[in-house]
């Protein structure tokens, strides 16, 4: 509890130096927050090229309009403007979505390799579970899809998501609710690459 708030106390202090046209600040925002935007914007998109060209394109956008920043959540208001700039890129684009699933997975620490113990078959499972589980997000309507990415993914708090994603608490808990739901369902139809315990089949 205690390093999340000196932590907020960090970004407050970059945040203010940045609008003071501190560069290096701002930088150092950037190299503190690239990682998380990237993921967020990967499994928004489902394209790696794109998650990076989103991310750029949000860092500058947020450069640009950290003199309108007026205080709570730096994180919170940085991810609002990445998932604008992914709602942007649906409204440009509006083709079909192509999944960069080994960079995704990669990049994703719930689907990256443990250790070392594991047999080759077990690695192999959990990769194809990881897969299946990344298409199972891109299928879910956008706003649930963030929802379920900001929370389970990431593990920011409701209020948090409530900011990024400019709603109501209640309305948080709601997608999120029908996002696990649907993501549960499309997932009981490939329960063979489920552990043995979460199989209604037994």
């Amino acid at each position: 509890m205690q390093s999340n708030h000196i932590e907020t106390i960090e970004d407050q202090d970059l945040v203010l130096r940045s609008q003071e046209g501190d560069l290096d600040a701002f930088n150092l925002l950037v190299e503190r927050y690239q990682r998380l935007a990237y993921n967020v914007a990967l499994r928004m998109v489902g394209d790696g090229a794109t998650a990076e060209d989103v991310t750029q394109d949000a860092f500058v956008s947020a450069y640009r309009a950290i003199g309108g920043f007026r205080g709570g959540s730096f994180k919170a208001w940085l991810l609002r403007i990445v998932t604008n700039s992914c709602r942007d890129r649906f409204r440009a684009a509006r083709r079909a979505r192509t999944l960069s699933l080994d960079e995704m997975l990669l990049n994703s620490p719930t689907f990256s390799p443990v250790n070392g113990s594991e047999s080759p078959e077990e690695y192999a499972l959990r990769r194809e579970l990881g897969r299946v589980l990344s298409e199972g997000l891109t299928r879910l309507p956008e706003e649930q899809r963030l929802v379920v990415t900001l929370s389970d993914v990431q593990g920011l708090s409701y209020e948090e998501i409530a900011e990024v994603a400019c709603c109501s608490l209640g309305t948080v808990k709601s997608r999120l609710n029908r996002g696990r739901a649907r993501l549960r369902d499309f997932m009981m139809q490939r329960q063979e690459l489920l552990p043995t315990q979460y199989r209604l089949d037994k």
